[in-house]
């Protein structure tokens, strides 16, 4: 089969890598595209790497990307056409305001205008005509859409006569009703509410679980110890409760570190400002788990599901997970044995408190994690699931 696999990267990653690779744009499109997938942000090109080894053709492209793109453009022939003075001003305007929006402490008006913002600066023409060019040159069975917040319902549709199945993948967030979302013929997701929100809307959607790359590992320098106990992530509106864990854990815990993509939205007497170290993308964060004696994980406002990414790549990463217990985590990794998880902030400070003092029984739940992960959890795994998931619906 052939795979057209869409993606989009945050814009902070984006600006950071941009301002590392200052001369990149003039970089012929492969050779863009490589460096930006050794970065290991994201899903990187786990999925098209891992689809290739099963014997499928699959391309990855990031989407909002804009040099990248138009790389691709420039040297297949498409004409861009440039855009207007006033369309340059708007979208000017549309970038600042989203520069303020993102720095805001206004949970509430942070959490309304940025989809929109972010959906009316990233959905540019050249976005939809670079996009619908490299669908019909790359002929696939399958377009596999991994940010369905990002490309608009009406602009797949048109796309559906070049392709055989189109499938968007999502996650745990809320999305929104007035979106006709049956463009799709299938939607996949590792978060069970997400999968019955769908098929209630009359939506075919099925169970693929997020996991690990090995290949990230033969790219980490080996474990240094750097850190007794770290936390990498988000503080979004729907991260009121891990915030309000972290804010205790750092009264508590001096050598605690934490990396995430900024603080702005936090009190400016947050404790957690003290220990913020600042942004950790791709492979640096990689290198911190692997650096962590313990690294912590909390998924959130969300239903009671163990969903998130940090699950396997702190496990992947060979570090040892401290987690927030979720019904179903044993399906995944067994508590008390390859991770450790726990039920209130009380809990949490015992836990870390007993394993950064008993460093042979914290090494043993590390590698234990580390071999299930590896073992069950790697994307070649989850991409021969996805294969057959497909084989079902074409």
């Amino acid at each position: 089969m052939r795979f057209f696999i869409i993606n989009t990267y945050y814009p902070d990653f984006l600006h950071n890598f941009y301002e590392k690779h200052v001369d990149i744009s003039r970089r012929h499109y492969a050779d863009y595209l490589q460096i930006l997938m050794d970065q290991c942000f994201g899903t990187a090109d786990f999925y098209s790497t891992n689809l290739k080894k099963l014997s499928h053709d699959a391309h990855v492209v990031v989407a909002n990307c804009e040099t990248l793109q138009k790389s691709w453009a420039l040297e297949h022939d498409i004409h861009i056409e440039k855009s207007t003075i006033s369309e340059r001003w708007v979208r000017e305007v549309l970038l600042h305001v989203h520069r303020i929006v993102s720095k805001t402490p206004l949970h509430h008006l942070k959490s309304f205008l940025q989809p929109i913002l972010g959906s009316l600066v990233g959905q540019q023409s050249w976005f939809y005509d670079i996009l619908a060019a490299q669908i019909k040159y790359y002929k696939p069975d399958v377009v596999l859409n991994l940010d369905v917040n990002s490309t608009r319902s009406r602009f797949l549709r048109e796309m559906k006569p070049y392709v055989r199945l189109l499938v968007g993948q999502h996650a745990a967030t809320k999305l929104s009703d007035s979106e006709d979302w049956r463009c799709y013929d299938l939607v996949i997701s590792s978060f069970l509410p997400t999968i019955d929100w769908f098929r209630q809307k009359g939506i075919p959607a099925e169970l693929l679980r997020l996991g690990f790359e090995p290949r990230v590992l033969s790219r980490m320098k080996p474990g240094s110890s750097s850190f007794d106990l770290t936390f990498v992530g988000s503080f979004f509106s729907v991260h009121r409760s891990r915030v309000a864990l972290l804010e205790v854990l750092c009264d508590r815990f001096e050598q605690i570190r934490i990396w995430g993509p900024k603080v702005d939205s936090l009190p400016s007497d947050s404790p957690i400002r003290r220990c913020y170290v600042g942004q950790a993308w791709g492979r640096e964060m990689y290198q911190i788990l692997c650096d962590s004696n313990i690294t912590l994980n909390h998924h959130g406002d969300v239903a009671p599901y163990a969903n998130n990414c940090r699950l396997f790549e702190a496990t992947g990463a060979g570090t040892m997970l401290i987690t927030d217990w979720k019904e179903n985590l044993h399906e995944m990794l067994e508590p008390g044995k390859e991770v450790v998880a726990y039920r209130s902030v009380e809990e949490c400070i015992e836990l870390i408190q007993y394993y950064l003092e008993h460093e042979e029984e914290r090494k043993t739940i590390a590698h234990a994690g580390q071999q299930r992960t590896l073992r069950e959890h790697t994307y070649y795994q989850r991409m021969k699931e996805l294969v057959e998931i497909i084989h079902k619906f074409l």
